[in-house]
Protein backbone atom coordinates (compact mmCIF):
# COMPACT_ATOMS: atom_id res chain seq x y z
CA UNK A 1 0.00 0.00 0.00
CA UNK A 2 2.76 2.38 0.94
CA UNK A 3 4.48 1.60 -2.38
CA UNK A 4 1.30 2.42 -4.26
CA UNK A 5 0.92 5.70 -2.41
CA UNK A 6 4.55 6.55 -3.15
CA UNK A 7 4.10 5.79 -6.84
CA UNK A 8 0.91 7.86 -6.97
CA UNK A 9 2.66 10.72 -5.20
CA UNK A 10 5.57 10.62 -7.64
CA UNK A 11 3.22 10.42 -10.62
CA UNK A 12 1.18 13.35 -9.30
CA UNK A 13 4.35 15.36 -8.74
CA UNK A 14 5.59 14.62 -12.24
CA UNK A 15 2.22 15.57 -13.69
CA UNK A 16 2.23 18.84 -11.78
CA UNK A 17 5.78 19.53 -12.97
CA UNK A 18 4.74 18.97 -16.58
CA UNK A 19 1.83 21.37 -16.11
CA UNK A 20 4.05 23.99 -14.48
CA UNK A 21 6.59 23.73 -17.28
CA UNK A 22 3.90 23.77 -19.94
CA UNK A 23 4.26 27.51 -20.27
CA UNK A 24 8.06 27.37 -20.60
CA UNK A 25 9.78 27.44 -23.97
CA UNK A 26 11.50 24.11 -24.41
CA UNK A 27 14.34 23.37 -26.79
CA UNK A 28 17.97 24.48 -27.18
CA UNK A 29 19.09 27.85 -25.87
CA UNK A 30 22.15 30.01 -26.43
CA UNK A 31 23.56 32.02 -23.54
CA UNK A 32 25.98 34.90 -23.50
CA UNK A 33 27.53 36.29 -20.33
CA UNK A 34 26.72 40.00 -20.06
CA UNK A 35 28.00 40.76 -16.57
CA UNK A 36 30.19 39.51 -13.75
CA UNK A 37 30.57 35.76 -13.45
CA UNK A 38 28.32 34.12 -10.89
CA UNK A 39 25.81 36.99 -10.96
CA UNK A 40 23.47 35.27 -13.40
CA UNK A 41 23.78 38.15 -15.87
CA UNK A 42 23.21 36.23 -19.09
CA UNK A 43 21.43 36.97 -22.34
CA UNK A 44 19.42 33.85 -23.24
CA UNK A 45 18.34 33.24 -26.84
CA UNK A 46 15.76 30.64 -27.84
CA UNK A 47 17.31 29.52 -31.13
CA UNK A 48 14.10 27.78 -32.25
CA UNK A 49 12.29 31.14 -32.29
CA UNK A 50 14.86 33.19 -34.22
CA UNK A 51 13.20 34.78 -37.23
CA UNK A 52 14.81 34.36 -40.63
CA UNK A 53 15.93 37.57 -42.29
CA UNK A 54 13.91 38.56 -45.34
CA UNK A 55 15.59 38.07 -48.69
CA UNK A 56 17.20 41.20 -50.11
CA UNK A 57 15.97 41.85 -53.65
CA UNK A 58 18.57 42.17 -56.38
CA UNK A 59 19.07 45.63 -57.86
CA UNK A 60 17.10 46.20 -61.08
CA UNK A 61 20.39 46.91 -62.85
CA UNK A 62 23.90 48.05 -62.01
CA UNK A 63 24.14 51.36 -60.15
CA UNK A 64 25.25 54.07 -62.63
CA UNK A 65 27.77 56.73 -61.67
CA UNK A 66 26.65 60.13 -60.50
CA UNK A 67 27.91 62.07 -63.52
CA UNK A 68 25.85 63.88 -66.11
CA UNK A 69 22.90 66.25 -65.80
CA UNK A 70 20.96 66.50 -62.54
CA UNK A 71 17.43 65.14 -62.19
CA UNK A 72 16.09 68.68 -61.72
CA UNK A 73 17.57 69.60 -65.12
CA UNK A 74 15.97 66.65 -66.88
CA UNK A 75 12.58 66.40 -65.21
CA UNK A 76 9.98 68.82 -63.88
CA UNK A 77 8.74 69.07 -60.31
CA UNK A 78 11.61 67.14 -58.69
CA UNK A 79 11.61 68.58 -55.17
CA UNK A 80 13.66 66.12 -53.11
CA UNK A 81 16.20 64.40 -55.36
CA UNK A 82 16.93 67.24 -57.74
CA UNK A 83 20.66 67.22 -56.94
CA UNK A 84 21.02 63.54 -57.90
CA UNK A 85 22.18 62.68 -61.42
CA UNK A 86 19.43 61.74 -63.86
CA UNK A 87 20.81 58.23 -64.23
CA UNK A 88 20.89 57.59 -60.49
CA UNK A 89 17.46 59.16 -60.11
CA UNK A 90 16.10 56.71 -62.71
CA UNK A 91 17.83 53.83 -60.90
CA UNK A 92 16.20 54.77 -57.59
CA UNK A 93 12.79 55.02 -59.27
CA UNK A 94 13.28 51.50 -60.63
CA UNK A 95 14.18 50.30 -57.12
CA UNK A 96 11.10 51.94 -55.65
CA UNK A 97 9.06 50.04 -58.23
CA UNK A 98 10.44 46.83 -56.71
CA UNK A 99 10.20 47.92 -53.11
CA UNK A 100 6.81 49.63 -52.94
CA UNK A 101 4.67 49.74 -56.09
CA UNK A 102 2.19 46.94 -56.84
CA UNK A 103 3.54 44.93 -59.81
CA UNK A 104 0.43 45.47 -61.89
CA UNK A 105 0.73 49.26 -61.62
CA UNK A 106 4.45 49.98 -61.50
CA UNK A 107 5.25 53.66 -62.13
CA UNK A 108 1.55 54.40 -62.56
CA UNK A 109 0.98 53.72 -58.86
CA UNK A 110 2.34 57.20 -58.13
CA UNK A 111 2.45 58.88 -61.54
CA UNK A 112 0.00 59.89 -64.23
CA UNK A 113 1.65 58.36 -67.31
CA UNK A 114 0.38 61.26 -69.41
CA UNK A 115 2.02 63.81 -67.12
CA UNK A 116 4.74 62.35 -64.88
CA UNK A 117 5.33 65.74 -63.20
CA UNK A 118 1.75 65.96 -61.92
CA UNK A 119 1.01 65.64 -58.20
CA UNK A 120 -2.60 64.65 -58.80
CA UNK A 121 -2.16 61.20 -57.24
CA UNK A 122 -1.92 61.23 -53.46
CA UNK A 123 0.58 58.37 -53.61
CA UNK A 124 3.14 60.63 -55.25
CA UNK A 125 2.73 63.27 -52.54
CA UNK A 126 3.16 60.57 -49.90
CA UNK A 127 6.18 59.06 -51.67
CA UNK A 128 7.91 62.44 -51.77
CA UNK A 129 7.35 62.88 -48.03
CA UNK A 130 8.62 59.36 -47.38
CA UNK A 131 11.80 60.10 -49.35
CA UNK A 132 12.36 63.12 -47.11
CA UNK A 133 11.72 60.94 -44.07
CA UNK A 134 14.15 58.23 -45.20
CA UNK A 135 16.94 60.72 -45.83
CA UNK A 136 16.25 62.34 -42.47
CA UNK A 137 16.49 58.98 -40.70
CA UNK A 138 19.81 58.15 -42.36
CA UNK A 139 21.22 61.60 -41.59
CA UNK A 140 19.79 62.59 -38.23
CA UNK A 141 19.10 59.25 -36.57
CA UNK A 142 22.43 57.49 -37.08
CA UNK A 143 22.35 57.08 -33.28
CA UNK A 144 19.81 54.33 -34.00
CA UNK A 145 20.31 53.11 -37.57
CA UNK A 146 24.11 53.49 -37.39
CA UNK A 147 25.81 53.13 -40.80
CA UNK A 148 23.38 50.42 -41.91
CA UNK A 149 20.64 52.96 -42.54
CA UNK A 150 17.23 52.32 -44.04
CA UNK A 151 15.61 52.31 -47.45
CA UNK A 152 11.98 52.07 -48.55
CA UNK A 153 12.37 48.28 -48.52
CA UNK A 154 13.18 48.21 -44.80
CA UNK A 155 9.50 48.85 -44.03
CA UNK A 156 7.61 48.02 -47.23
CA UNK A 157 9.17 44.68 -48.24
CA UNK A 158 7.42 44.80 -51.62
CA UNK A 159 4.07 46.02 -50.23
CA UNK A 160 2.44 49.32 -51.13
CA UNK A 161 1.55 49.66 -47.42
CA UNK A 162 3.90 48.17 -44.79
CA UNK A 163 2.52 44.98 -43.30
CA UNK A 164 3.16 46.10 -39.71
CA UNK A 165 1.54 49.39 -38.75
CA UNK A 166 -0.84 50.86 -36.19
CA UNK A 167 -3.51 53.50 -35.72
CA UNK A 168 -5.44 54.67 -32.67
CA UNK A 169 -7.50 51.82 -31.26
CA UNK A 170 -11.21 51.87 -31.87
CA UNK A 171 -12.03 52.29 -28.19
CA UNK A 172 -13.23 50.46 -25.12
CA UNK A 173 -16.45 48.55 -24.85
CA UNK A 174 -19.62 49.92 -23.29
CA UNK A 175 -19.14 49.53 -19.49
CA UNK A 176 -22.78 48.52 -19.20
CA UNK A 177 -22.48 45.79 -21.84
CA UNK A 178 -22.42 42.17 -20.77
CA UNK A 179 -18.71 41.89 -21.58
CA UNK A 180 -17.91 45.01 -19.57
CA UNK A 181 -15.32 47.69 -20.08
CA UNK A 182 -11.85 46.17 -19.83
CA UNK A 183 -10.02 49.46 -20.44
CA UNK A 184 -7.93 47.85 -23.14
CA UNK A 185 -6.67 45.08 -20.85
CA UNK A 186 -7.01 41.32 -20.49
CA UNK A 187 -7.52 40.83 -24.21
CA UNK A 188 -4.82 38.62 -25.74
CA UNK A 189 -2.97 40.88 -28.17
CA UNK A 190 0.28 40.29 -30.03
CA UNK A 191 1.21 43.97 -29.52
CA UNK A 192 2.00 43.24 -25.87
CA UNK A 193 3.09 39.61 -26.13
CA UNK A 194 -0.43 38.38 -25.28
CA UNK A 195 0.02 39.64 -21.71
CA UNK A 196 -2.74 41.14 -19.57
CA UNK A 197 -1.54 44.65 -20.29
CA UNK A 198 -3.07 47.62 -22.14
CA UNK A 199 -2.90 46.46 -25.75
CA UNK A 200 -2.46 49.93 -27.27
CA UNK A 201 0.71 51.43 -25.75
CA UNK A 202 1.60 53.18 -29.00
CA UNK A 203 -0.73 56.15 -28.61
CA UNK A 204 0.94 57.09 -25.32
CA UNK A 205 4.58 56.62 -26.32
CA UNK A 206 4.96 56.60 -30.12
CA UNK A 207 2.44 59.17 -31.33
CA UNK A 208 4.89 62.02 -31.88
CA UNK A 209 5.00 65.39 -30.14
CA UNK A 210 3.76 65.17 -26.57
CA UNK A 211 4.55 61.47 -26.21
CA UNK A 212 5.13 60.34 -22.65
CA UNK A 213 8.51 59.33 -21.30
CA UNK A 214 8.93 55.92 -19.70
CA UNK A 215 9.64 56.62 -16.05
CA UNK A 216 8.51 53.60 -14.05
CA UNK A 217 11.54 52.54 -12.01
CA UNK A 218 12.57 54.87 -9.22
CA UNK A 219 16.03 55.42 -7.80
CA UNK A 220 14.65 55.04 -4.27
CA UNK A 221 12.79 52.17 -2.58
CA UNK A 222 10.63 54.69 -0.75
CA UNK A 223 7.79 56.90 -1.98
CA UNK A 224 9.00 60.24 -3.32
CA UNK A 225 7.26 63.38 -4.52
CA UNK A 226 9.85 63.51 -7.31
CA UNK A 227 8.74 60.20 -8.76
CA UNK A 228 4.99 59.57 -8.86
CA UNK A 229 3.94 56.92 -11.36
CA UNK A 230 0.59 55.19 -11.19
CA UNK A 231 0.11 51.46 -11.65
CA UNK A 232 -1.83 52.33 -14.81
CA UNK A 233 1.18 54.17 -16.23
CA UNK A 234 3.48 51.33 -15.25
CA UNK A 235 1.25 48.83 -17.05
CA UNK A 236 1.34 50.91 -20.23
CA UNK A 237 5.12 51.18 -20.02
CA UNK A 238 5.46 47.45 -19.63
CA UNK A 239 3.06 47.01 -22.55
CA UNK A 240 5.42 49.02 -24.74
CA UNK A 241 8.40 47.02 -23.50
CA UNK A 242 6.57 43.78 -24.38
CA UNK A 243 6.09 45.21 -27.88
CA UNK A 244 9.79 46.06 -28.17
CA UNK A 245 10.73 42.57 -26.98
CA UNK A 246 8.44 40.89 -29.51
CA UNK A 247 9.41 43.23 -32.35
CA UNK A 248 13.13 42.55 -31.91
CA UNK A 249 12.81 38.89 -30.96
CA UNK A 250 14.74 39.44 -27.71
CA UNK A 251 14.10 39.38 -23.98
CA UNK A 252 14.51 42.14 -21.41
CA UNK A 253 18.17 41.43 -20.74
CA UNK A 254 19.06 42.32 -24.32
CA UNK A 255 19.04 45.94 -23.09
CA UNK A 256 18.58 45.84 -19.31
CA UNK A 257 20.39 44.39 -16.34
CA UNK A 258 18.00 42.70 -13.94
CA UNK A 259 19.95 44.04 -10.95
CA UNK A 260 18.42 47.41 -11.85
CA UNK A 261 16.24 47.98 -14.88
CA UNK A 262 16.63 51.72 -14.31
CA UNK A 263 20.42 52.02 -14.02
CA UNK A 264 22.07 53.11 -17.25
CA UNK A 265 25.55 52.28 -16.02
CA UNK A 266 24.53 48.63 -15.62
CA UNK A 267 22.72 48.42 -18.96
CA UNK A 268 24.04 47.07 -22.22
CA UNK A 269 24.89 49.38 -25.12
CA UNK A 270 21.75 48.15 -26.91
CA UNK A 271 19.65 50.15 -24.46
CA UNK A 272 21.15 53.38 -25.78
CA UNK A 273 20.33 52.31 -29.34
CA UNK A 274 16.75 51.51 -28.30
CA UNK A 275 16.48 54.85 -26.49
CA UNK A 276 17.12 56.68 -29.74
CA UNK A 277 14.95 54.24 -31.67
CA UNK A 278 11.86 55.13 -29.63
CA UNK A 279 12.53 58.82 -30.25
CA UNK A 280 13.12 58.19 -33.93
CA UNK A 281 9.73 56.47 -34.22
CA UNK A 282 8.09 59.44 -32.51
CA UNK A 283 9.77 61.75 -34.99
CA UNK A 284 8.61 59.65 -37.95
CA UNK A 285 5.00 59.51 -36.74
CA UNK A 286 4.77 63.11 -35.59
CA UNK A 287 6.69 65.02 -38.24
CA UNK A 288 6.16 62.90 -41.33
CA UNK A 289 3.16 60.56 -41.18
CA UNK A 290 0.68 62.60 -39.14
CA UNK A 291 1.45 65.58 -41.36
CA UNK A 292 -0.12 63.61 -44.25
CA UNK A 293 -3.47 63.17 -42.51
CA UNK A 294 -5.29 65.39 -45.03
CA UNK A 295 -3.60 63.60 -47.94
CA UNK A 296 -4.39 59.97 -47.14
CA UNK A 297 -7.79 58.63 -48.25
CA UNK A 298 -10.12 57.00 -45.71
CA UNK A 299 -9.00 53.47 -46.57
CA UNK A 300 -5.46 54.37 -45.50
CA UNK A 301 -6.55 55.54 -42.06
CA UNK A 302 -7.55 53.89 -38.80
CA UNK A 303 -11.01 53.91 -37.15
CA UNK A 304 -10.40 57.41 -35.70
CA UNK A 305 -9.28 58.88 -39.02
CA UNK A 306 -5.56 59.06 -38.20
CA UNK A 307 -3.01 57.65 -40.70
CA UNK A 308 -1.45 54.27 -40.11
CA UNK A 309 1.85 54.81 -38.35
CA UNK A 310 5.03 52.88 -37.61
CA UNK A 311 6.26 51.04 -34.54
CA UNK A 312 9.28 48.84 -33.87
CA UNK A 313 7.85 45.85 -35.73
CA UNK A 314 7.46 47.87 -38.93
CA UNK A 315 11.22 47.63 -39.53
CA UNK A 316 12.48 44.88 -37.21
CA UNK A 317 9.91 42.14 -37.84
CA UNK A 318 11.29 39.81 -35.19
CA UNK A 319 14.99 40.56 -35.66
CA UNK A 320 17.22 42.67 -33.43
CA UNK A 321 18.63 44.20 -36.65
CA UNK A 322 16.21 44.73 -39.56
CA UNK A 323 16.97 42.52 -42.57
CA UNK A 324 19.60 40.79 -40.46
CA UNK A 325 21.74 43.92 -40.36
CA UNK A 326 22.31 44.02 -44.13
CA UNK A 327 22.60 47.55 -45.52
CA UNK A 328 20.95 48.35 -48.85
CA UNK A 329 22.27 51.89 -49.07
CA UNK A 330 25.13 50.98 -51.39
CA UNK A 331 22.53 50.43 -54.10
CA UNK A 332 20.57 53.56 -53.15
CA UNK A 333 23.19 56.16 -52.12
CA UNK A 334 20.77 59.02 -52.82
CA UNK A 335 18.87 57.97 -49.70
CA UNK A 336 21.95 58.40 -47.52
CA UNK A 337 22.24 62.10 -48.27
CA UNK A 338 19.79 64.16 -46.28
CA UNK A 339 18.87 67.81 -45.98
CA UNK A 340 20.34 69.92 -43.18
CA UNK A 341 18.51 69.68 -39.86
CA UNK A 342 15.73 72.26 -39.64
CA UNK A 343 16.04 74.87 -36.85
CA UNK A 344 13.03 73.44 -35.04
CA UNK A 345 14.78 70.07 -34.89
CA UNK A 346 18.02 71.35 -33.43
CA UNK A 347 18.91 70.66 -29.82
CA UNK A 348 16.10 71.87 -27.60
CA UNK A 349 13.55 72.36 -30.39
CA UNK A 350 10.39 70.30 -30.93
CA UNK A 351 11.28 66.78 -31.88
CA UNK A 352 14.91 67.29 -30.95
CA UNK A 353 16.93 64.23 -30.08
CA UNK A 354 17.79 64.16 -26.41
CA UNK A 355 21.14 62.85 -25.25
CA UNK A 356 21.42 59.54 -23.48
CA UNK A 357 21.88 60.17 -19.75
CA UNK A 358 25.50 60.57 -18.69
CA UNK A 359 25.14 57.53 -16.46
CA UNK A 360 25.05 55.40 -19.62
CA UNK A 361 28.83 55.85 -19.74
CA UNK A 362 29.83 53.01 -17.47
CA UNK A 363 31.78 54.32 -14.45
CA UNK A 364 34.54 52.41 -12.72
CA UNK A 365 32.21 51.36 -9.91
CA UNK A 366 29.07 49.42 -10.88
CA UNK A 367 26.67 51.83 -9.20
CA UNK A 368 23.54 53.64 -10.23
CA UNK A 369 24.51 57.23 -10.99
CA UNK A 370 20.86 58.21 -11.22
Amino acid sequence: MNGLVTRLTIATGLGATVLLLGGCELGPKQTQQTGYRGAGLDQIVDVSHIQKAAAIPAAPYALPDDSGPRASETYQNVRVLGNVSTERFNHLMAEMNQWVAPPEQGCNYCHNPENMASDEKYTKVVARRMLQMTRNINTRWSTHVKQTGVTCYTCHRGNAVPEYKWALAEGTLDPMAIRGNKHGQNTPDKNVGYASLPSDPFAEYLQGAGAKNIRVASSSPFPSSDHIVSIKDAEKSYGLMMHVSTALGVNCTYCHNTQSFRAWNLSRAQRGTAYYGIRMVRDINGDYINSLRSVFPANRKGPHGDPYKVNCTTCHQGLSKPLGGVSMLDQAPALREGPPVAPAQQEGGPGASKAVPAAFRRPAAMTDNK
